[in-house]
């Protein structure tokens, strides 16, 4: 018994692709990338992501403010907007793509091959969507840890910190990417469990027989 089919995971790989391109958009416009918390004012919490920098006061609440200019961003700052951007336009690519490979779309007769090509396609652009989102993370918490660890800083200095959306972000890579090889599984299943048809399972069918009696 087949406990998965390629239908099912179809719809699954979609369904997976859409959480992370979904905790993608989200986290790529929220200032929690990272985060530091002074020791000399425990009141105060600041955080900054790829657009605004914020701090938190008890007293006042969380207020923002925006990055003044484009190019006096640093470059793991500048070189992170790019790839987020773009790994939105290619998850966003991958689902409509995909969506009319699946079985039930019907694209006309005899293009069961696009078809397939179109799944192909789908998971080849969530793959990109899912590195190049993982890319920026990972560069921006690389970078965190060289300056938190900088021994040219001194120790009075506060340092940035990990924020809870550069966890998000690895997260939504990783379902990016598990969303892209579900297509590439569902693409095999299809080639090597063709539907069946009842002339080829079953056999041409046999009207049943029935015996006339009488009852006297």
């Amino acid at each position: 018994m087949v406990l998965m089919t390629a239908k099912l995971v179809e719809r699954s790989a979609l369904f997976v692709s859409f959480a992370g391109l979904v905790i993608t958009t989200v986290f790529t416009f929220l200032p929690l990338w990272k985060t530091l918390n002074a020791e000399l004012n425990e009141m105060e919490n600041w955080y900054e992501g790829l657009w605004h920098t914020c701090i938190f006061q008890d007293e006042v609440g969380l207020q923002c403010k925006a990055f003044d200019n484009f190019l006096a961003l640093p470059s793991d700052v500048m070189v992170s907007r790019i790839l987020m951007f773009f790994s939105i336009i290619t998850g966003l690519l991958s689902l409509i793509v995909a969506f009319f490979g699946l079985e039930g779309i019907n694209l006309g007769e005899g293009k069961e091959d696009l078809k397939k090509k179109l799944m192909v396609l789908g998971g080849v652009l969530s793959w990109v969507s899912g590195i190049t989102t993982l890319f920026p993370v990972s560069m921006v918490a690389y970078v965190t840890v060289v300056e938190f660890w900088d021994d040219n800083v001194p120790d009075i200095v506060p340092r940035w910190e990990f924020g809870e959306g550069l966890f998000a972000g690895w997260f939504s890579g990783l379902f990016l990417v598990i969303g892209g090889s579900f297509l590439f599984v569902a693409v095999c299943m299809r080639k090597h469990c063709p539907p069946r048809t009842p002339s080829s399972s079953t056999g041409p069918l046999k009207t049943p027989q029935y015996l006339k009696t009488e009852v006297l």
